[in-house]
C-alpha cells in the first residue's frame, strides 16, 4: 500500500519537473557561438580555410626541410671533413622515408678518427680555407697562427697537401721565422776588446 501511494507521488510530480524545465529554457536568451555574424563570420571562415588549405602545408614542407637537412648544417658548423658525404646521404633519405636520416645525424657528431690517422685533421679543407682568408687579413694572433701552421705541418706528414694548402703552410712558416723574437733588439751588446789592450792588474 505505501509502495503504491509513493510511486503515484512520483508520477504527479513529473509533468511539474518538465513544465518547469521548459520555462527555464524558454527564459533564457539567446546564445551565439561566435562573436561575429553575417559577412564578418563568413569572411573569417574563409580565412581560416585558405589558410588551412594552402599556408599549413607550405609550412609543414618548411619546417620538414629544415629538419632534414640539420645533419648536413651540424657537420658544416663542426668543419666535418665528411660534410660532402653527409649532404649526399640527407638527400638519399629524402627517397626512402627519412630513414637514413638519424644515420647522417650520428654521422654528423661523430669524431673523424680515420681521417686523422689518414690524414692528420679532423677538420675540411674549407676551414684552412677561411682560416687562410683570416690571416691574410691579419685577424689571427701569432698563437693561432702558430697552431694553423703545426695542423698544416702535421697534415703534410700524413699526406701531400693540395696546392693552395701548400703554399699557405709556406707563407706562413716564412713569415713566423722571419718575425723578430722580442726583445732581441734591446739586448746589451757586450764590446770585443781589441787584440793585446788590457792588461793584468
Amino acid at each position: 500500500m505505501m509502495a503504491r501511494v509513493l510511486s503515484g507521488a512520483r508520477h504527479r510530480r513529473l509533468p511539474f519537473a518538465a513544465a518547469a524545465f521548459v520555462a527555464l529554457l524558454s527564459a533564457s536568451e539567446a546564445a551565439f557561438a561566435s562573436f561575429l555574424s553575417g559577412d564578418a563570420l563568413d569572411s573569417m571562415a574563409m580565412g581560416i580555410a585558405w589558410g588551412v588549405v594552402i599556408v599549413l602545408p607550405v609550412a609543414l614542407i618548411v619546417l620538414f626541410w629544415k629538419l632534414h637537412v640539420l645533419p648536413e648544417k651540424i657537420a658544416e658548423a663542426r668543419h666535418h671533413p665528411q660534410k660532402d658525404a653527409i649532404h649526399v646521404l640527407c638527400l638519399l633519405s629524402l627517397f626512402v622515408g627519412g630513414l637514413l636520416w638519424p644515420l647522417a645525424w650520428l654521422w654528423a657528431y661523430t669524431r673523424p678518427v680515420t681521417n686523422v690517422l689518414a690524414f692528420g685533421t679532423d677538420k675540411h679543407h674549407d676551414y684552412f680555407h677561411e682560416m687562410e682568408v683570416r690571416w691574410r687579413a691579419g685577424e689571427l694572433d701569432d698563437e693561432a697562427s702558430a697552431e694553423l701552421l703545426e695542423e698544416l705541418d702535421e697534415m703534410a706528414r700524413k699526406a701531400r697537401l693540395p696546392g693552395s694548402l701548400g703554399k699557405l703552410r709556406r707563407e706562413m712558416a716564412a713569415s713566423l721565422n722571419n718575425r723578430p723574437v722580442a726583445g732581441a733588439d734591446s739586448a746589451e751588446k757586450v764590446p770585443a776588446t781589441p787584440a793585446g789592450e788590457g792588461g793584468s792588474v
